[in-house]
């Protein structure tokens, strides 16, 4: 089956730019050239063109003017600019009028262009299917009513079976999980507090699945990323022309969600302004578009979550105490990773399944080695520090196992459990220096030892000590190779 390449269509009146250009996107790309607006124009209506490339100065008009005709005649084509030129008033002009996708200046790299263009092609493409999919979706409103409902239900019966949280029988998580499910059907707001990264937003969708507000929309919000300005246009939407760049109205996430519920992320983060405006909405139920004289009543559970310990923000003046106990009716605390250490085989194995869907690479699993480090380490990033290592260690794995040599050096000089008694001993808060030097070089010899998968010659190599040296070391420190660990031959 041959493959039939995207058209591309490039117009420029300097002739070597359009040999240079030909010549470098014909093994991706059907190229088709032009000199001038005539030939451009008998191209379009003859081939069936995804991308134009349009030089900005031209004899006969600009490039935008050119790109604006094409819009009105072949608004499905992707247009791009090219040009030497970098005014700002020509590239106001381009993304307004003409409504390009790319400004591109020169000098242009090779390979960041084939790149831009490639992208475009998907754009073109997902352009088609999305008017495909909108005349079958006219045509059968029933069978996609049915197929939404049962995708919901699915959805919810996952957060219903166990919260969508990963947990061991034994986790600190137990407690917590039951305390969502026992909050969850009253319709209260609820503030979730704990480090980044540990699953705070998994724990507002478990709230929300599992209240009566389930079949309606569950929408987020990092409020720590938006200056107040876009944050209120964001939440509460907006009127045409409120503010530059505002050429239509635009629905807030308020009303978007309107019968279900916003989680409000990083909520410590807004600023005092803003936290009153936000006040009004939990306290009156209703929002006010930016622009807009009318208020919009909506009727949504708000879910907020922050790293902060906000009862401290408010007694410092930072936060407001209206609004913290509007949003505070139940407070929920989920516990950092290293709290949940019995946790972490679990979740790396539901991690490592998930991220093999994703980058379609396969492993059979960890090493018991690699999952006894792993619960050592303390995960200062939570959740999605593990997230990182697994993927790290999936990436890079050339085997069909995940070994704890994949481990980042961090994670592997964590102090080992097994060990944890006899260095407390040694390198206690009252430990004399050598004792704690001691503690340094037995963590230093273990995460050596993997790193080169307990070859002793290549870890004595190292470390500048003999394997005599080496071995008595190791015998001192009680440091045996585990049982499922694979030597390197030399």
């Amino acid at each position: 089956m041959t493959t039939t390449l995207p058209t591309i269509l490039i117009i420029d009146d300097e002739i070597r730019s359009l040999e240079t250009l030909e010549r470098i996107l014909d093994d991706d790309f059907d190229v088709k050239t032009a000199s001038n607006i005539g030939d451009a124009l008998q191209i379009l209506e003859q081939e069936w063109v995804q991308i134009v490339l349009c030089d900005q100065r031209m004899p006969e008009m600009t490039g935008v003017e050119f790109l604006k005709q094409i819009r009105d005649q072949w608004p499905n084509v992707i247009r791009m600019v090219i040009s030497g030129y970098t005014d700002s008033a020509d590239i106001i002009s381009a993304v307004n009028d003409a409504g390009i996708y790319q400004y591109i200046t020169k000098p242009w790299q090779p390979d960041s262009l084939i790149l831009t263009l490639k992208n475009a092609t998907r754009l073109f493409d997902l352009q088609r299917q999305n008017e495909a999919l909108s005349i079958e979706l006219k045509m059968m409103p029933g069978q996609i009513s049915d197929s939404l409902n049962q995708k919901r239900e699915l959805l919810r019966s996952t957060y219903q079976h166990d919260d969508g949280i990963v947990r061991t029988a034994s986790s600190p998580m137990n407690d917590i999980c039951d305390h969502i499910r026992q909050v969850a059907p009253y319709d209260i707001s609820v503030l979730l507090m704990g480090e980044s990264g540990t699953g705070k937003e998994l724990a507002a969708r478990a709230l929300h699945y599992n209240s009566l507000r389930w079949d309606k929309p569950f929408v987020v919000e990092n409020c720590g990323a938006l200056p107040d300005e876009l944050l209120e246009s964001e939440l509460f939407g907006y009127k045409r022309g409120a503010f530059t760049g505002a050429v239509e109205d635009r629905i807030g996430l308020f009303e978007r969600a309107n019968g279900g519920t916003v989680f409000l992320d990083e909520i410590g983060e807004v600023s005092p302004a803003f936290q009153v405006k936000l006040l009004r909405v939990l306290q009156e139920g209703e929002i006010r578009p930016l622009g807009s004289s009318i208020t919009r009543k909506v009727d949504v559970r708000v879910i907020a979550a922050t790293n902060k310990h906000l009862e401290e923000e408010v007694a410092a003046g930072r936060f407001r105490e209206d609004l913290y106990y509007r949003l505070a009716t139940v407070t929920v605390n989920l516990p950092p990773l290293r709290e949940r250490r019995r946790d972490i085989p679990a979740l790396a194995n539901a991690l490592l399944d998930k991220t093999m869907a994703t980058l379609g690479k396969t492993v059979k699993g960890f090493s018991e080695e690699a999952l006894d480090c792993m619960q050592q380490y303390h995960w200062p990033g939570n959740v999605r520090e593990l997230q990182n290592e697994v993927s790290h260690m999936l990436v890079t794995c050339r085997g069909d196992e995940l070994s704890a040599d994949l481990l980042s050096p961090r994670v592997l000089r964590a102090t080992p459990r097994e060990e944890s008694q006899s260095f407390d001993s040694l390198a206690g808060l009252d430990g004399s220096l050598k004792d704690r030097v001691e503690t340094l070089e037995a963590i230093i010899l273990k995460e050596t030892l993997i790193r080169h998968r307990w070859n002793k010659s290549r870890a004595a190599n190292e470390l500048g000590l003999s394997r005599v040296g080496l071995r008595s070391k190791l015998e001192r420190y009680g440091l045996d190779q585990p049982s499922d660990s694979k030597v390197v031959s030399l």
